[in-house]
């Protein structure tokens, strides 16, 4: 006779409290088990990188350092999703799957789809929680701030564990870490991975770096300090949305900050705003938000894509930023935007030739926010204004004192602080005794930035019937916002 369990499945929930599926496998008094699977389809994805995988499996570990306690752990699985859940069926009686719901990609979904009618056929039922204020099924924003605002304001789940008894007996498919010897440790250079950390790093951003919040918030290095640094915990689930709001407006810091701290809050917001977006439509992974930009045409130079991708366009700012990103895998908001916007407009590249790159190198990777947030960049929305953030002025401006550049561009940290912004000002003679890398020398588009091709058929293309009328549809589903999110 079968033994009767229950299932967890986490996905972008890593963490063991405020869990709400944790806290009803509890309830209902059976014996349960915690799995995590890595999927060889997913994992292969373009968008899906080693860090994210290194990112994972370490919080897994924080989460059973907790778990071990009551003689539990998570289970992790290196197999497909369908082959899982058809080998447990087979060793038990299963009643119930618990997750949360996950507004994740094409690939997520279809495998999604595959599991719900494996249970079906199996008469399990397959329980899926609301997250992060996101809502299943939605067809526009009526009520959506009213309901965001209910969630992030109720009860923080305590969660409790009972001493477990149970234990699964299954060698099929079980993650072995000797065959995966890139995630054993954990590289310095990124944010440490879990739930405590999560906690250590929302306490030391309540307690003092917020008071500089709104102050450093586009500069690329100081932001590194002052901005909360939680966006990596939220995108794999070491912390909700809902835990990090109740403990700031709870703090004896928040009226002191309180400026700060609501400019967070709203981008707080914003965060679930844009997954909501994704939770509509996932094909804005591959298409145009606004269809009408599909008529779009762009120059596409291989060696310009590559050349973006290394960090050796010639403009100081733009590699600096790719190669912080390359390196340590966080960059704040206006520099991710800007490297966006100097792909697609100044180097006149589609969109979907630097998306996935991008999203391999943030650690704190979320589809939600990723594609809508590319493409407002890039201009193929519509319903935002176009932005074309100019490098050498945001260099100059964000970055005066050079001290981002300087640490990123060792070949330029030598140069005084005009000719770190513009190196392409040295003389022939400084250029050479300074070793300059010639990229510097002559960058590999003009350094004046004149309004490219593609950024006038953008504006252009605002006229196009199709445009017009989807931008129509864009903001009877979506409703204008602001674009902040990422800057958490």
């Amino acid at each position: 006779m079968k033994d009767k369990i229950n299932i967890v499945w986490l996905k972008r929930d890593l963490r063991t409290f405020d869990h709400e599926p944790l806290y009803e496998a509890e309830k209902l008094g059976t014996n349960y088990i915690i799995i995590y699977l890595f999927e060889p389809s997913i994992i292969n994805q373009a968008d899906f990188s080693q860090r994210h995988q290194q990112f994972i499996y370490h919080s897994i570990l924080c989460m059973n350092e907790t778990l071990k306690k009551y003689n539990r752990e998570v289970y992790i699985f290196n197999a497909e999703a369908k082959d899982v859940f058809e080998l447990l069926i087979s060793k038990y009686e299963i009643n119930k799957l618990l997750s949360y719901q996950e507004t994740g990609t094409l690939s997520t979904w279809k495998r999604d789809k595959k599991v719900n009618e494996i249970l079906k056929s199996n008469n399990i039922n397959w329980l899926e929680f609301e997250n992060q204020g996101v809502i299943r099924g939605s067809r526009n924003r009526n009520g959506w701030d009213k309901h965001w605002f209910s969630y992030v304001n109720s009860s923080i789940i305590e969660n409790s564990f009972s001493y477990n008894n149970f234990n699964i007996e299954i060698n099929e498919y079980i993650f072995q870490i000797k065959n995966f010897p890139q995630l054993k440790k954990y590289p310095n250079k990124f944010q440490p991975a879990g739930q405590k950390y999560a906690l250590k790093y929302l306490n030391s951003f309540v307690s003092d770096r917020a008071k500089f919040y709104n102050y450093n918030i586009s500069k690329p290095e100081l932001s590194r300090v002052s901005c909360s640094r939680l966006s990596p915990y939220l995108a794999w689930g070491n912390i909700s949305v809902r835990y990090i709001y109740k403990h700031i407006i709870s703090s004896s810091s928040y009226k002191k900050n309180k400026g700060q701290f609501t400019s967070f809050l709203s981008r707080l917001k914003w965060r679930s705003h844009f997954i909501q977006k994704f939770e509509v439509d996932c094909s804005y992974e591959f298409e145009c938000v606004n269809r009408g930009y599909e008529q779009m045409t762009y120059t596409n130079d291989d060696n310009f894509l590559e050349k973006w991708k290394k960090g050796q366009t010639g403009f100081p700012m733009v590699d600096a930023s790719m190669r912080c990103l390359i390196e340590n895998g966080w960059l704040n908001f206006r520099m991710r935007a800007m490297l966006v916007s100097f792909l697609c407009h100044s180097l006149e590249q589609d969109w979907r030739r630097g998306v996935y790159h991008l999203a391999g190198l943030f650690l704190d990777y979320e589809p939600g926010i990723h594609y809508t947030q590319f493409q407002m960049q890039a201009g193929v929305t519509g319903v935002n204004s176009i932005r074309v953030y100019n490098p050498i002025k945001q260099s100059k401006e964000k970055d005066s004192d050079a001290r981002f550049l300087k640490k990123w561009l060792p070949e330029l940290s030598t140069l005084e602080i005009p000719f770190v912004h513009e190196p392409w000002n040295l003389t022939e003679i400084d250029l050479i005794q300074k070793s300059i890398p010639t990229y510097y020398k002559k960058p590999i588009i003009s350094t004046d930035l004149s309004r490219s091709k593609v950024t006038r058929k953008l504006w252009e293309l605002r006229k196009d019937d199709l445009v017009k009328k989807e931008s129509k549809r864009i903001l009877a589903v979506h409703v204008r916002t602001n674009s902040k999110q990422n800057e958490i």
